[in-house]
């Protein structure tokens, strides 16, 4: 199973950015070299979090910034912004001669519908800040 960092990388850049100072290089092979990925990822994933306003940055210059403070940026809006799918996916090819197979993706989409909406509720309710701090204290260790 293939999975998506894309979220986690998104939140990286976003906490690289909140972290930043004015000596901070915020160049995207600097990013890049934090994700441990690569500049073109890093510049796809910085102009999807600015068209969903999530950061301001100035064309041709390496100037940037959060489009507003920290702790008023969720997951939620990180996650909504790189457009995920849905957490949990089911499995389409079942057998439909069983009454398992036949009743099971109906009926696990409303269970993971559950699980989604409790997990959409708890990823805005922790927003960037909360990452930026805990990336300090752990830095203090």
């Amino acid at each position: 199973m293939k999975y998506s960092h894309k979220l986690s990388d998104a939140i990286h850049v976003l906490t690289y950015i909140g972290i930043s100072n004015s000596s901070t290089d915020l160049s995207s092979r600097a990013i890049a070299s934090s994700i441990d990925s690569n500049p073109s990822l890093v510049r796809r994933l910085m102009a999807t979090l600015s068209n969903a306003g999530l950061i301001n940055s100035t064309p041709g210059k390496i100037s940037l910034e959060l489009s507003r403070p920290a702790k008023d940026i969720s997951l939620l809006d990180v996650y909504n912004a790189i457009e995920e799918p849905e957490l949990l996916h089911v499995d389409p090819k079942t057998n439909l001669k069983c009454i398992v197979g036949a009743n099971i993706q109906a009926t696990l989409s409303h269970a993971y519908d559950k699980v989604q909406q409790k997990a959409e509720q708890e990823m805005n309710n922790i927003n960037i800040q909360e990452i930026v701090d805990g990336i300090l204290a752990e830095n203090k260790k």
